[in-house]
């Protein structure tokens, strides 16, 4: 199919009154077709619908905002966070991989699918370049599908597009590719990342989020050897241990010397190495996230993190104080197989304060993500809390030691308050 220029694209022939649309997340959102459908939706050219949204990483949902649109999402993580606070998005509480599933299964209504789409690497068909993941299965339930052709996006491994999935049209990108960068790493950060990578060995598969900390736990992994990946995102980071020697996937049971990564979320220094490189594979949730694949992975380290964390091992990732800032996402999933993983572990890595110095140690999480059953590694600047195998008491005992001093005899007031009213 001949990619034609957006301005000779309109929606108004392909939206229905109250089609749910679905668009690819992060990096993969295809930002052409999202102007083009706000713009329509301003002017007054299209029916009422509803837009499906992962973490936002542009501006494209900056600023007002047609009312003509009801937004949908599963998180609350970049420029999603701005469309909770105003009351406009209505949050998904679902682990990532029921979402997929549900698409698939047909109980997630799809009509309109928006994803980005490259020139594959030969015979003429298009790549899904930077994600396969929940837009993918959307795009095989949907009604129509739009494709966005991004030609500055990498090509990889298992992004093939189906060449049987119709596409209703292709839209040629106005923008280059979206980048995600790491900000610099603050002292804080580093030495979280120095203990976390004390707890990792040899030959360990891992399973990491993005941001700071995963991006410095790579850093400090550069010395470690046969390591592995298999994950739903993957960063910059998995550059440094490819370069420095330290990612090899020889241990792993499955995928044996390849990475597999549902989604890229970083820079051209991450695109450059994904491009056609036969050592690393996009994957879709029912392979990244499934339970018994992750427990088949020997060695399977999760590395996570979380917006707070309570004295008896519940662990929050969404909301605080009420306002819903973060995701259910695959934590749940992938702590779970780590857990069963042999010789795994699960690892929640946090800054023991906020921005504004409140404790992100707490006496009770604001809503709870993963269950303190779940809780298994808990990591700060200040120690490691391992919570696994342990009774409560003991729990209180090693949370308030890695909470930040000046947070400590509040923390252990709280936690004697809260029993001397039980009894």
């Amino acid at each position: 199919m001949q990619a034609i220029p957006a301005g000779q694209f309109s929606f108004a022939s392909v939206l229905h009154p109250g089609d749910r649309i679905v668009v690819g997340q992060g990096t993969a959102e295809p930002r052409t077709l999202v102007r083009r459908l706000l713009e329509e939706a301003r002017a007054g050219l299209l029916p009422e619908v509803m837009v499906f949204l992962g973490p936002v990483y542009s501006d494209s949902f900056a600023g007002d905002l047609p009312d003509g649109i009801r937004f949908e999402s599963y998180c609350g993580i970049g420029g999603v966070s701005a469309l909770a606070k105003a009351g406009r998005v209505d949050i998904y509480p679902a682990h990532l991989s029921a979402i997929e599933r549900d698409i698939r299964a047909g109980r997630f209504r799809v009509d309109v699918a928006l994803v980005s789409l490259r020139p594959a690497l030969s015979g003429g068909g298009l790549n899904l370049g930077l994600a396969r993941d929940y837009a993918y299965s959307a795009a095989c339930r949907a009604r129509s599908v739009i494709g966005e052709l991004q030609p500055d996006m990498p090509a990889c491994h298992g992004g093939e597009l189906d060449p049987s999935l119709p596409l209703t049209a292709l839209v040629q990108a106005e923008t280059g590719v979206l980048h995600l960068p790491v900000p610099p790493l603050d002292t804080v950060t580093q030495v979280i990342a120095q203990r976390v990578a004390g707890l990792i060995p040899d030959g360990a598969v891992l399973q990491m989020g993005v941001g700071t900390i995963p991006s410095a736990v790579c850093s400090a992994l550069t010395t470690h050897r046969d390591l592995g990946v298999h994950s739903g995102t993957i960063g910059d980071g998995i550059v440094d241990l490819a370069e420095s020697g330290a990612l090899t996937n020889a241990r792993k049971e499955r995928d044996k010397g390849v990475s597999i990564a549902g989604i890229l979320m970083g820079t051209k220094r991450l695109y450059d190495f994904a491009h056609d490189n036969p050592a690393l594979r996009l994957a879709g949730q029912e392979e990244t996230h499934a339970l018994d694949v992750l427990a088949g992975l020997s060695r399977l380290h999760a590395i996570n993190s979380a917006l707070e964390v309570d004295l008896t091992g519940q662990i929050g990732s969404e909301t605080v104080g009420g306002r819903y800032m973060g995701a259910i996402g695959g934590q749940v999933d992938f702590v779970r197989g780590a857990l069963l993983s042999p010789g795994g572990r699960a690892i929640i890595a946090l800054p023991s304060v906020t921005g504004k110095g409140l404790s992100r140690i707490v006496n009770r999480v604001d809503t709870v993500t993963c269950a303190r059953a779940d809780a298994d590694t808990i990591v700060t600047e200040h120690g490691v809390a391992e919570l696994r195998g342990q009774p409560i008491g003991e729990r209180v005992r090693r949370m308030i030691a890695v909470a930040a001093p000046e947070h400590r005899e509040a923390l252990e007031r709280g936690w004697r308050d809260e029993q001397a009213g039980r009894r």
